[in-house]
């Protein structure tokens, strides 16, 4: 068996947090799934596991940590250049 390569830190969440570097096309396991990388993520980014459509939330540890700010496949990069943060004014990357 693979080792785990990110980690899901709660069922209901929509996202894993890389454990390591992750290349496009890698093969990423967490605790009850598997996915293939989308896009290059390093350690403790994010990586989506479910579709996320546009003003939809990024769900991880259970909370809400910002609005998608356009389609997120499973596989891809979660980080500034798709997500909003809810909750810190101006932290986005077209600001």
């Amino acid at each position: 068996m693979a080792s785990k390569r990110a980690l899901l830190m709660d069922q209901g969440d929509n996202c894993v947090v890389a454990l390591e570097h992750i290349e496009p096309g890698d093969h990423v396991q967490y605790e009850c799934g598997e996915l293939t990388a989308l896009d290059a993520v390093d350690l403790g980014h994010k990586l989506a596991i479910a579709p996320i459509a546009p003003g939809d939330k990024v769900i991880k540890h259970r909370a809400p940590i910002g609005s998608a700010t356009q389609a997120i496949a499973p596989g891809a990069h979660i980080h500034t250049h798709n997500l909003k943060s809810d909750y810190i004014f101006g932290f986005h990357r077209e600001d």
